[in-house]
């Protein structure tokens, strides 16, 4: 799934790649993704392109006077090309909105997999998707001090790993960089978020600031079409289960859930205590 990092080096490329370029046609194949309907997506046409601004893991891409706003949820991706695709069109095929511009290129929407989540709005204000307008403080924001983060936390009964993936209290954060984030700031995943120390919250703080700061100054400099890859080469723990600690040469665990999973180091996270699964760890806290 594209988190802060990646959403923020696709950005960048877009803001200074579409700048300017005007837009011919918007073709949907996939009438699921689109969840908005006025204005249509035919209002785009014939508008200009004036940068894009991430928003949390939402790109924002300004077309005055509309946006298109574009999540890219678990299997979503967006390119775009000098040429459009030569792809034949398909009902089950994965390209879900092309963007045909007036000088012959194209951006592209896809989306992999089962789970379909990606989502593409039309709107005349990024506040007017939900999303949107419930996201928290960006996971970047300078004003993220181990002091506010401690306010944000105090309130919150889940997890850390539960909260710092929510996206209405720190927006950017998900699955991938939460696991990295703790493990950076050496926190059990399934510590109670309202349970940490003026200590625990510099370390969760300072984790936040560099693990994305370091994964996007690696983001910007791949090239867009190698995100996904750099990305999982990059990591420390998640999709390493089974592999030595990077910090310590203890062995990568996995936690499944219901839907996806999760990796820490033991040694480094929970006091060598190995969690077989969310409902053996209510021990650890």
């Amino acid at each position: 799934m594209p988190e802060l990092p990646e959403v923020e080096a696709l950005c960048r490329s877009f803001d200074t790649r579409l700048r300017g370029r005007v837009v011919a046609r918007v073709t949907v194949r996939s009438v699921a993704v689109l969840k908005t309907f006025d204005p249509p997506v035919t209002a785009l046409e014939g508008l200009t392109f004036d940068g894009c601004v991430r928003r949390g893991k939402f790109l924002d891409l300004a077309i005055p006077p509309l946006h298109l706003v574009v999540h890219l949820a678990r299997g979503g991706w967006i390119r775009l090309r000098d040429k459009p695709t030569n792809a034949r069109p398909s009902l089950r095929g994965p390209l879900a909105v092309i963007v045909t511009l007036e000088d012959g290129g194209s951006l592209e929407i896809t989306e992999h997999g089962t789970d379909k989540r990606l989502a593409v709005s039309v709107v005349r204000d990024p506040a007017e998707v939900p999303g949107v307008a419930r996201l928290g403080i960006d996971a970047l924001d300078p004003e993220l001090s181990p002091a506010s983060l401690g306010g944000l936390l105090r309130d919150q009964r889940g997890t850390l790993k539960s909260v710092l993936a929510d996206q209405s209290v720190i927006a950017g954060i998900g699955n991938a960089y939460s696991d990295e984030i703790l493990h950076a700031a050496q926190l059990s995943p399934f510590r109670h978020a309202d349970a940490l120390n003026g200590e625990d919250l510099g370390r969760l703080a300072s984790a936040i600031r560099d693990v994305l700061s370091g994964a996007v100054a690696l983001a910007l400099d791949s090239d867009p079409g190698s995100l996904k890859d750099g990305k999982r080469q990059s990591m420390r723990v998640h999709g390493r289960t089974g592999l030595p600690c990077p910090v310590c040469a203890e062995t990568v665990r996995e936690v499944s859930l219901a839907s996806r999973s999760f990796q820490y180091c033991p040694r480094c996270q929970t006091g060598g205590r190995i969690l077989a699964d969310r409902r053996m760890s209510r021990l650890l806290r």
